[in-house]
């Protein structure tokens, strides 16, 4: 695939074993063993994927997270940690990881689940809707370029997680339509959250304070009580 993964982890073992099930499908592995090590890994040469434990030395894995996203470096995130606390998971995923698995866990699952995160990845930069032209959704003074993964708001660059940018070109292809909660947590996270629709407001959430002209009266992403949520232009009614 020529894909590479940082896998950051403190035990050494963890670490060793997710590396060979990973090298054995193809991926190149980097390693890393503390937070301050894998943050600055990460920003010298961003990997194409992290693997990334909570509970780390030095810094731990949201504060890896919430600097990765404040320095505008942009990587699929994978969290991966003993932890299995229903906080944790949510703040992780709000900070913009992709995806969470808790140990112990399947080589095999973790292996999926990376996978599922790159072809999600790849799929975004993917024209696949009428409403697009040159890999660009123009909707009122919002453009999403699908193709550059950015996203412009009267010309001024907006900037959010990968999956705040996942969620907003899933949104914005499917305009005008109603899209339930689990719908949005099947398209965007691709498994099922047991139901956690808390994930997809959060996320509506920070996209509303970043690309609406007033979060509180939102013109472009608009729920629908009861159901979810739709996406509109800012002169549609």
């Amino acid at each position: 695939m020529g894909k590479r993964i940082l896998v950051v982890d403190d035990e050494p073992s963890i670490v060793k074993l997710v590396q060979f099930n990973l090298e054995k499908e193809g991926f190149e592995v980097d390693c890393a063993y503390d937070g301050q090590t894998a943050l600055e890994m990460a920003e010298r040469e961003p990997p194409d994927l992290m693997v990334l434990d909570l509970m780390l030395p030095k810094m731990d894995g949201l504060d890896v997270c919430r600097k990765l996203r404040k320095r505008d470096v942009h990587i699929p995130i994978l969290i991966l940690t003993a932890k299995s606390d229903e906080f944790d998971k949510v703040l992780g995923l709000e900070l913009g990881a992709d995806d969470y698995m808790t140990k112990p866990f399947s080589p095999r699952e973790l292996i999926a689940r990376v996978k599922a995160i790159l072809r999600r990845m790849e799929a975004i930069r993917e024209a696949g809707n009428a409403g697009e032209r040159d890999g660009r959704i123009a909707v009122g003074d919002l453009i999403v370029d699908v193709e550059a993964y950015e996203v412009l708001r009267n010309g001024e660059t907006v900037d959010l997680t990968p999956k705040e940018f996942e969620l907003l070109v899933y949104l914005a292809r499917h305009r005008g339509k109603v899209l339930s909660r689990d719908q949005l947590l099947n398209a965007v996270w691709n498994y099922d959250f047991a139901g956690d629709s808390r994930i997809v407001d959060v996320h509506v959430s920070h996209l509303r304070d970043k690309i609406e002209p007033d979060a509180k009266h939102p013109v472009y992403i608009k729920t629908v009580r009861g159901i979810g949520y739709k996406f509109e232009g800012p002169r549609e009614k």
